[in-house]
């Protein structure tokens, strides 16, 4: 039977959970406040796992918590999206590169059957769960890679990548070119090609920061109006 603190902890990860996934998707934008006594009523858990919650979204780097303001979604700059996806475009490179090598069968039609999947959430147009099971894929490249610093690394710093990433595939020419990269990605690791899954998943993640740096930039223009 699980202690009073494990179901505490256990609240404030799955708080945590929802309000990641309302930043990463934008129903939260950039300066929105959270309030602690709302999110209480709405999600129907106390304000200690709340708390708890907010914490884990600031180590995230998702959230700024501040004595006079509270807790405030952060803003995403364009010199930030280039430098942190140079960072993660070389570790998921690196973990692609390691996958080719020692990835199984049973590996492989796992893949397959992500790639299939998130193939056919593109073709209908649900984004949604195109960059979710787009997630899962790149999730399994790192965890699969077998370098538990490169794990360690690029578990800390996912949290603002992701967010990243849903804006970049807003734009469809992006989004299409994106599509592209993952199928090539695939037939790398059909062939067990470690140098080509490297290349196109470092070129895939650099063209996701730049897309990105360049939306950004332009709302940094229109706001600036």
């Amino acid at each position: 039977m699980p202690t009073s603190s494990e179901t505490s902890k256990a609240a404030a990860e799955r708080v945590a959970a929802i309000l990641r996934d309302r930043i990463v998707k934008g129903e939260l934008a950039p300066l929105d406040r959270l309030v602690e006594r709302r999110l209480s009523a709405e999600l129907e858990v106390s304000r200690t796992p709340v708390r708890e919650a907010l914490k884990l979204l600031e180590a995230d780097g998702l959230i700024e918590i501040t004595l006079h303001r509270g807790a405030l979604v952060s803003v995403f700059g364009p010199d930030e999206a280039v430098h942190l996806f140079d960072v993660i475009s070389s570790l998921e490179s690196l973990a692609a590169e390691r996958l080719a090598e020692t990835i199984t069968a049973a590996g492989l039609q796992e893949l397959e059957d992500l790639h299939g999947a998130m193939l056919e959430h593109f073709r209908a147009d649900r984004i949604s769960d195109y960059f979710d099971t787009n997630t899962v894929i790149h999730d399994f490249i790192v965890t699969g890679c077998g370098n538990p610093i490169v794990i360690d690394t690029h578990r800390r710093l996912i949290a603002r990548a992701r967010r990243g990433r849903f804006m970049a595939i807003m734009n469809r020419e992006r989004l299409e070119q994106a599509v592209g990269e993952h199928e090539t990605l695939m037939q790398a690791f059909r062939s067990r090609d470690p140098s080509a899954a490297a290349e196109i998943w470092k070129t895939h993640l650099l063209h996701t920061g730049q897309t990105l740096a360049d939306v950004l930039g332009r709302e940094a223009d229109q706001t600036s109006v």
